[in-house]
């Protein structure tokens, strides 16, 4: 019992196995309570430091700016993935960067843009299952992914997004029904940010037999989407003279007449640019601003077919063949943070909304010569989309108001209900209901209805801090966060 209370006795458990080293130090006699308190606080240093050093604990944030300790990611977390994808039979590597497995084009092109159709978020392709067993829905896979935040798009049997792994960007593709890794394609990247968390964000898109993919620090690369082959590639930052943006580039670029828009923020008519879908040249440019973090949609507003861009600063329409300015209206958040999606909610309204308090707006539009004059149908800070999206069924929009499920009156903004603390999950809308996928990794199904807050039915898929949005295709539910990845069942039939 003397051998064990000499110093070096603690001081070595303490450093092998910090709880032993505490109890050591409470039982050794001769010491004084004040020594004993600072020798414990240093053991509890020494225990902090095991469990981030040698067990792979780390830190992060929710959306909520609330810390979260977690043993998933990290070095150990990209061991499990490598072994995974190890075990996994895979043909000979093709060149340059990429692994691929023949696969049969089976399976539709429906989901292959950023939040589905038009990027509204609606599933409208089949009926989906609106009563769920007491389990959950049917997995058909799960297993280890890479780092970030985007999300899937899914073309001809292959789920598609873009991951971290270790200092590496990688796109890559995944048989939709059974997970298997039928080609990646990377690039040496590794975005790193304290409160958001690190990896890329942009949701790769495809269109006729390419994929666009965007990296968090600007790399924009085209690929054949069958094998991953690069066809062009540019750094949109660097092509533009943008600076990044303190959260990383997160807008997935948008496809459309033979042009890939992207929004760089660069000043000098480069903050919107589009490329030739083909060969990568600049078309045009537009706009002076900062960048945001929502991404390039395209609608028809007003009887006009047009871009809706959020900057850092305003809402704004641009022609989609040159990209002049159509209209324009005043939107300054915090720190230029708009996120969420903006929505065309009537043949001449528009939907925008942002968090940090701001609220949302919806907007109408006159023409006015060759654009549009908005007006100001209702603004409130009922809905506060922060980074998660809103949808809009029946008259009714509906999303996450600073992590809260709402309902708002898309006529005038009255709130409906305000219900169901998911976080800030994402959510999509499919069959008349809310598919909500919460920030702790759970799908909820909640009735989309304007009386009340009704949720049917909830069960976990996920483990671990959850920000990345659904998606659905083909009736298959593909869901992802930071560390894993899962596809379920969600057709009806």
């Amino acid at each position: 019992m003397r051998f064990s209370q000499k110093p070096i006795v603690i001081l070595a458990a303490s450093l092998i196995l910090p709880p032993a080293g505490l109890i050591l130090l409470w039982l050794r006699k001769g010491s004084g309570v004040l020594r004993k308190c600072l020798g414990s606080l240093a053991i509890i240093i020494v225990a902090v430091a095991h469990l981030f050093l040698v067990y792979g604990m780390h830190m992060e944030f929710s959306g909520g700016i609330r810390p979260v300790f977690s043993f998933q990611g990290g070095e150990r977390h990209y061991r499990q993935l490598e072994a995974h994808r190890t075990a996994q039979p895979v043909a000979e590597p093709a060149p340059s960067q990429t692994v691929s497995v023949p696969a049969p084009a089976t399976g539709s092109t429906y989901w292959a843009d950023f939040l589905g159709p038009g990027r509204l978020g609606h599933y409208d392709q089949k009926p989906i299952l609106t009563e769920w067993p007491a389990g959950g829905l049917h997995r058909l896979w799960k297993q280890p992914v890479g780092g970030g935040y985007a999300s899937f798009t899914a073309a001809n049997g292959l789920a598609f997004t873009i991951e971290q792994r270790r200092r590496d960007e990688v796109v890559a593709a995944y048989d939709i029904r059974t997970g298997r890794e039928r080609w990646t394609h990377s690039w040496k990247a590794a975005f790193e940010e304290v409160l958001g968390g690190n990896g890329p964000r942009a949701t790769p898109v495809w269109e006729s037999g390419r994929l666009y993919a965007l990296g968090a620090e600007g790399e924009l690369r085209c690929l054949e989407s069958a094998t991953g082959k690069l066809i062009w590639n540019k750094n949109i930052l660097a092509d533009n003279g943008a600076a990044n943006l303190q959260w990383g580039m997160s807008a997935s670029p948008l496809v459309v007449d033979g042009k890939v828009i992207v929004t760089p923020g660069g000043s000098h008519r480069n903050s919107v640019v589009a490329y030739d879908k083909l060969s990568g040249l600049r078309v045009w440019g537009s706009l002076d601003d900062q960048a945001a973090y929502a991404s390039p949609a395209l609608a028809t507003v007003g009887g006009r077919r047009q871009l809706l861009v959020m900057t850092a600063n305003r809402a704004v329409g641009l022609a989609v063949e040159d990209g002049r300015l159509l209209w324009e209206y005043p939107w300054v958040t915090e720190q230029g943070i708009n996120a969420a999606q903006p929505i065309a909610v009537a043949a001449n309204r528009i939907y925008i909304s942002s968090g940090y308090g701001h609220g949302a707006a919806v907007l109408e539009l006159t023409a006015q010569g060759d654009g549009f004059q908005p007006r100001v149908v209702w603004t409130n800070n009922r809905m506060k989309n922060k980074f998660n999206s809103a949808v809009l069924h029946q008259g009714n929009i509906y999303g996450l108001d600073e992590g809260i499920l709402a309902c708002v009156d898309v006529e005038s903004g009255e709130l409906k209900w305000k219900g169901g603390r998911y976080g800030y999950g994402q959510l999509l809308l499919a069959s008349g209901h809310l598919v909500v996928l919460t920030e702790e990794g759970d799908v909820v199904l909640v009735r989309a209805a304007p009386e009340k807050h009704f949720e049917v039915a909830r069960f976990t898929a996920l483990e671990g801090k959850t920000w990345n949005i659904p998606a659905i295709s083909d009736g298959l539910l593909l869901v992802r966060n930071e560390v894993q990845m899962a596809a379920f069942r969600i057709a009806a039939d």
